[in-house]
């Protein structure tokens, strides 16, 4: 099967107001261009290096998403054209981003990636960390960043119900919080994989996240 048939593929398989994020990171710029010719736009990258690199090699209407945790002092590449930042997992990552869509005149959409997996390796905020955050207000402050929603990563496990639980936290999480502080444009809940991006969709994922399954398997030595 083509890349074009495994997109199409994918497309299919989910509802027509659930954004698809064609994760490409590792894959070289021709199979992006490949997706994009299919009438893919909206890709995702975790290494803002790498992202940085591709951003002049493809057409200028790409609608980038960084995925992956992003370290201060990587936000600056990718601040002058970066649609969505999806990995905001601290205050002080957020006001970084904040300065540097300034410098950029701009105002970058952002989700705060919320930890419920069971694995520690997984970063974002705890959720009730998270909920303190929020109720003091620092966020506030930052005028060159739109929160827009959450993102979260479930657990590595074959067990659908550990899964499906985690989702629902998630989603228990986005609307509480749209409620209590953003209203209607807090509306993207970035959620599910390759893997698990069916069970996501079920628990009210309004943007899923594939990369293999379009792209193949990557190649973690690059």
């Amino acid at each position: 099967m083509s890349l074009t048939e495994r997109l199409q593929e994918v497309k299919t398989s989910i509802p027509e107001d659930v954004t698809l994020v064609a994760v490409s990171k590792t894959h070289p710029a021709e199979m992006i261009r490949e997706a994009y010719d299919a009438g893919q736009r909206i890709f995702g990258e975790n290494r803002p290096q790498e992202l940085r690199e591709k951003y002049p090699l493809l057409p200028p209407d790409i609608r980038w998403h960084m995925i992956g945790h992003l370290q201060t002092n990587k936000v600056k590449y990718i601040a002058p054209f970066v649609e969505l930042i999806h990995s905001v997992d601290s205050d002080r990552l957020l006001a970084v981003i904040d300065r540097e869509a300034a410098r950029n005149d701009r105002t970058i959409d952002v989700l705060f990636e919320v930890h419920v997996a069971m694995e520690e390796t997984k970063s974002g905020w705890a959720p009730e960390e998270l909920r303190s955050y929020l109720a003091g207000g620092a966020w506030r402050t930052y005028g060159n960043v739109r929160i827009r929603g959450l993102m979260a990563v479930a657990s590595q496990t074959d067990d659908d119900a550990r899964i499906r639980a985690e989702f629902t936290a998630v989603h228990g999480l986005f609307r509480e919080f749209r409620e209590a502080y953003f209203g209607a444009g807090f509306d993207t809940l970035s959620m599910g994989m390759t893997h698990d991006y069916p069970i996501a969709v079920e628990c009210g994922a309004t943007m899923v996240r594939i990369g293999s399954r379009i792209f193949g398997e990557r190649d973690y030595r690059k």
